[in-house]
């Protein structure tokens, strides 16, 4: 009799939880939607391209054409599923859902790509400057010569 009842509190409390998981990703899909992170995802893969596109100019348009319509952004959704449900709880992922479509979460929407664009051509250019000011240190203190500067 303790078994029956131990197993039947088991099956009762697993699909307790399954429903509540269940629920939770469905509700971060539907953040993830609302926030554009599917658009925002095929526009990171664009500049993406871009860059080999720069370098491998050899590889013809139709390859990366092909490509990107082979990008579902579906698939990064549900990839990034388990990661803001691991870090938020339903109830918090609500109230992002809410936000978001609110005026304030549409405008984040609307900006972030260009936001994103704008940014990665700071940090890339951010980062050339870098590397070069750390090449430049390398070859003062001698650690690499000028020769080795241009490869």
């Amino acid at each position: 009799m303790k078994k029956i009842i131990l197993l039947s509190a088991l099956f009762i409390f697993s699909i307790n939880t399954f429903s509540q998981t269940t629920t939770n990703q469905e509700h971060v899909k539907s953040l993830l939607e609302v926030m554009g992170s599917g658009k925002l995802g095929v526009q990171m893969m664009e500049n993406l391209i871009a860059v080999y596109k720069k370098s491998l100019p050899e590889v013809p348009d139709q390859f990366w054409k092909e490509f990107m319509s082979e990008v579902n952004s579906d698939t990064l959704i549900n990839l990034m599923v388990p990661i803001y449900s691991k870090h938020f709880t339903d109830e918090e992922v609500v109230g992002l859902i809410e936000f978001y479509k609110g005026p304030l979460g549409k405008k984040i929407v609307e900006k972030i790509p260009l936001i994103t664009q704008e940014s990665y051509m700071v940090g890339e250019a951010w980062g050339k400057k870098l590397s070069e000011q750390a090449i430049k240190k390398l070859v003062e203190k001698g650690y690499i010569s000028a020769d080795e500067k241009k490869e």
